[in-house]
């Protein structure tokens, strides 16, 4: 299956099993008591040795190409941080009680759109490029994320559940302003501007669309089975990269931006590769790699997704997560 959940609504994937045979009062303290020294012990390495399960995801490109943002899920909460395109030069933009995500450059470099339930839901905030100036652009209720800045910087296109528990997408100004609602029903999610900035990429329920913004008009590229999910377009136009689990795990696809030559791009040898991000330069592609696949894996706090970025023409892969 495949890995589609936004990262607001991971939780922690529930442990089965069935239930333990009842045993003496006296060999279940034992249990517990052997149990809790375990987890103390394997607390303290872990704290002592720096050991931590990588959850990265949501990866982001700055205009120059240079770094790359990304949400970091560590002890339950996540944060944004940010790393040369090299994997070098890793640093943590926010530190706060909230969970955050969803990172969007601004054309110019100089902010970061974000989604953060700081204000006790989901809304969408933005910040300078270092972590400061940070300011609230939406105020609804319901859960408003992942923010894409359009091409010229005046406006950013959300996913919002204001109308639609399955989220519609709405376009704002940079500043928060004047928010329309730009679809009606089913499920829309993860929208992505064109370079000229006249369509918008999203998939609805599991598959590839395109919407013309100056009439509206939709174009289905993708059809179940053959599906497709988390559009990214290539920096000309011409392309779109995208994730599909139809060979049985979700690999990174492209196509031409009418839909047709869909190619296989990247299959990782183990788990799945999702939530592709098209560099700037077009030389390559940051996404993320779930080791153990599957939503509830993806899910699941134990389990790792890590960033990383590939070479379009050599397939080299880079890891950007620590």
């Amino acid at each position: 299956m495949p890995v589609t959940v936004p990262r607001q609504q991971r939780r922690q994937a529930a442990r089965h099993g069935r239930a333990a045979e009842q045993r003496p009062l006296r060999s279940l303290w034992f249990g517990l008591g052997a149990a809790a020294l375990i987890a103390l012990v394997l607390w303290f390495w872990n704290r002592d040795s720096g050991a931590r399960v990588v959850r990265d995801g949501s990866p982001a490109w700055s205009p120059d190409g240079g770094q790359v943002a990304f949400y970091s899920e560590r002890d339950g909460k996540a944060d944004l941080a940010i790393v040369d395109r090299s994997g070098q030069n890793h640093r943590t933009l926010t530190r706060t009680p909230a969970d955050e995500g969803g990172p969007a450059f601004s054309p110019d470099g100089q902010l970061i759109a974000f989604d953060s339930d700081a204000g006790g839901s989901f809304d969408i905030w933005v910040m300078r490029r270092d972590g400061t100036d940070v300011r609230r652009l939406t105020t609804d209720p319901a859960r408003d994320v992942a923010p894409a800045w359009s091409p010229d910087g005046r406006h950013i296109t959300f996913m919002s559940s204001r109308d639609n528990p399955e989220f519609d997408l709405y376009e704002m100004s940079a500043d928060g302003s004047g928010v329309r609602r730009l679809t009606n029903g089913s499920s829309n999610w993860f929208p992505q501007y064109s370079a000229d900035a006249t369509r918008l990429a999203f998939h609805v329920m599991r598959d590839v669309h395109v919407m013309d913004l100056r009439t509206s008009a939709m174009t289905r590229l993708t059809t179940d089975p053959l599906n497709g999910m988390h559009p990214s377009w290539s920096p000309d136009g011409s392309q779109i990269a995208f994730m599909s689990w139809r060979n049985g795990r979700t690999e990174l696809f492209r196509m031409k931006a009418d839909g047709s030559g869909q190619e296989l791009l990247l299959s990782m040898p183990d788990g799945d590769a999702v939530d592709p991000r098209w560099s700037p330069s077009g030389d390559a592609i940051a996404f993320v790699h779930v080791p153990s696949g599957g939503v509830a894996s993806a899910q699941d706090a134990t389990h790792e997704r890590v960033v990383y970025v590939m070479d379009v023409k050599t397939k080299a892969l880079t890891r950007l997560s620590r």
